[in-house]
C-alpha cells in the first residue's frame, strides 16, 4: 500500500526557512545566482568604446558632407570617454541589467543608441531647419542616478518649428535590418497629443541598410497591419516600421521635413 503524504503549503515555508531563508524572492535569487554582482571587465568595456569610435568613423565617412562632424576626437571625448567616466564614477556600470544580459553588453547597447543620436544632431538642425542649440534635450536618462537612468516612453528631444509648435523627436538607431517602434512609445506619444497637442515623430536610423524613416507616432492606427509580436523580444508588440517610411538616404543630403508628405 502506498504511503499517502500530505505536502501542503506550511511544509513548504519551513522548508524555506530550514534552508534560511524567509522570503521566496531571495530563494529563487539564491538558486539563480541573481544576488551575485558581476564584476565589470573594463577591459571589455575598452574593447566596446573601440567599437564606438570605429562607428562613428565608419559612419562619418559615408554620410553627406553637410552632416559629416569636423573634429572627431573631440566628438570622441565628449559622448564616449566623457559618458563612460561619469557612468563609472558614479557606479552605474555594475547594477546595469535586462533579461539577463551582462552589464557590458547592456551599456554597450545603451551608449550604441545614445553616441549615435547626438552623432546626428546636425542632421536634425537641417532636417528642420533649425539652431541645434535651439533643440531641447528632455529625455529622462541621467547618467549619475541609477534611479533615473532608465529607459521611459518619454520622446528623446523637442523641437520649435517656426518658433511656435513644438514636435518632440524619438531618435532611434537600428544595426540589424528589423526597424520596430516599442507599443509603448506610440501609447505616450497618443496621449501626449490628446493631452498637449503635440505631434512625436519618429525618426529611425536604420544604420544596416544606410536609410531613415520618418513616423508621426500619435497617428499610428490601433488596427494597423504593422502591429506585430516580436519573439525575439520577449513577445513584446511592436510596430514594424514599413519600407515606405524610409525616405533618406544617409548617403546623401537630409530631407527637409517641410517637404515630408506624412499621408
Amino acid at each position: 500500500m502506498t504511503r499517502q503524504i500530505t505536502i501542503t503549503a506550511e511544509y513548504f515555508r519551513q522548508y524555506r526557512q530550514k534552508l534560511g531563508f524567509s522570503n521566496q524572492a531571495d530563494v529563487k535569487n539564491f538558486f539563480g545566482a541573481k544576488d551575485i554582482t558581476p564584476t565589470v571587465d573594463l577591459n571589455y568595456i575598452a574593447l566596446l568604446n573601440e567599437r564606438l569610435y570605429n562607428i562613428i568613423d565608419k559612419v562619418n565617412a559615408v554620410v553627406d558632407n553637410d552632416i559629416k562632424i569636423d573634429d572627431l576626437n573631440t566628438f570622441k571625448k565628449e559622448h564616449i570617454d566623457k559618458t563612460f567616466e561619469i557612468m563609472k564614477a558614479n557606479n552605474i556600470l555594475p547594477i546595469l541589467n535586462n533579461q539577463g544580459r551582462r552589464p557590458e553588453q547592456v551599456y554597450y547597447s545603451w551608449m550604441r543608441g545614445y553616441v549615435l543620436s547626438n552623432y546626428f544632431l546636425k542632421a536634425l538642425g537641417l532636417v528642420f531647419e533649425v539652431d541645434t542649440s535651439t533643440i531641447d534635450l528632455i529625455g529622462d536618462d541621467n547618467l549619475k542616478n541609477i534611479e533615473t537612468f532608465k529607459r521611459t516612453p518619454k520622446a528623446d528631444l523637442e523641437i520649435k518649428l517656426n518658433g511656435k509648435e513644438k514636435v518632440r523627436i524619438e531618435m532611434q538607431s537600428g544595426f540589424t535590418g528589423i526597424n520596430d517602434i516599442k507599443q509603448h512609445k506610440v501609447l505616450e506619444a497618443k496621449r501626449v497629443f490628446r493631452d498637449f497637442g503635440s505631434h512625436t515623430l519618429a525618426i529611425h536610423f536604420d544604420l544596416y541598410n544606410g536609410q531613415v524613416a520618418f513616423i508621426k507616432l500619435d497617428e499610428i492606427e490601433d488596427n494597423s497591419v504593422n502591429w506585430i509580436t516580436r519573439q525575439q523580444m520577449e513577445g513584446q508588440t511592436v510596430f514594424n516600421i514599413d519600407q515606405n517610411y524610409f525616405i533618406w538616404k544617409i548617403t546623401e543630403s537630409p530631407v527637409k521635413y517641410k517637404e515630408i508628405n506624412f499621408d
